[in-house]
């Protein structure tokens, strides 16, 4: 992929239908993760451009890991221009037993179920501000669409810039824009000059090496569910899941012994969600 061109792309898109639709400020749920921390990328300068707000907000509980609030707090407070930390776990913990659910007997369902209320407790809190600030941006990737690796009616957003890019392409054009974009350099006495790391490209840089986790305490990586056998680091696990699905896409072969593929097909009821009575069959 021409990676400049792509960015150039999704940006005039983005500035396209922010003006058409009057839109007054983009809100979105920044994770420490590398699908936000693009979409950050990629609305910045055009919010600036606009001068609207990229309102960002960073919702962690109890199962989200240091590194990753770390990650989110540097993130926002560098690309966003409205960015808070709020602790969800005290509404997690009064839904999770209003809900009165008890699954002691199946401890990973059980995690599921505590995952899906935190992933729609967060949307929840962001569709509270976009109701009258803005529009909710979606930070999911192909990958994660065709995996079935979202919450219906959590993981949601109203527009998508990368919806459409593999998990590997996310990896490659954030790394893109923080080689290209944030490079900074020092001029020195005699005339030259020296690139130098600026604080922006350090921090995407560390979300690119960080292992990749769905902040819902499901398990510990993102891989661990989609590629149980994999040890390695999550950037080059991506490129192995991808590799597989697009296998199966270009030759419509399914090897239902591949977890990755498996997943897929057991997956498809959420891409098919809602299923509606059609009009004729009523009628």
């Amino acid at each position: 992929m021409d990676y400049k061109k792509a960015v150039e792309n999704i940006r005039k898109e983005l500035k396209s239908y922010i003006t058409d639709n009057k839109i007054k400020s983009l809100v979105m749920g920044i994770s420490g993760g590398m699908d936000s921390t693009l979409c950050a990328l990629l609305a910045k300068p055009i919010c600036d451009e606009l001068g609207i707000l990229l309102i960002g907000r960073s919702l962690p509980a109890s199962s989200n890991s240091i590194g990753e609030n770390s990650r989110a707090k540097e993130i926002g407070k560098l690309f966003c221009t409205d960015f808070k930390e709020v602790n969800i776990e005290e509404t997690f913990e009064e839904t999770y037993n209003l809900a009165c659910y008890n699954f002691e007997e199946d401890s990973n369902n059980n995690d599921i179920l505590k995952g899906n209320i935190k992933a729609r407790i967060r949307m929840i809190l962001l569709y509270d501000i976009g109701a009258t600030r803005g529009m909710v941006l979606s930070t999911d990737n192909y990958t994660e669409y065709l995996l079935g690796f979202w919450t219906l009616h959590g993981d949601v957003g109203d527009y998508g810039m990368i919806q459409n890019l593999w998990k590997t392409e996310v990896y490659e054009m954030a790394e893109w824009i923080a080689e290209n974009e944030l490079r900074k350099f020092q001029r020195y006495p005699d005339g030259e000059t020296a690139e130098i790391p600026s604080e922006a490209k350090e921090a995407v840089l560390k979300v690119i090496v960080a292992d990749a986790t769905d902040g819902l305490g499901i398990s510990k990586t993102d891989l661990d569910q989609i590629l149980p056998e994999w040890k390695g680091g999550s950037r080059r696990g991506y490129e192995i899941v991808d590799s597989r699905l697009q296998l199966y896409l270009d030759r419509g072969v399914a090897d239902l012994d591949d977890p990755v593929v498996a997943r897929m097909f057991r997956t498809e009821f959420k891409r098919l969600n809602p299923v509606n009575i059609q009009r004729d069959r009523i009628t």
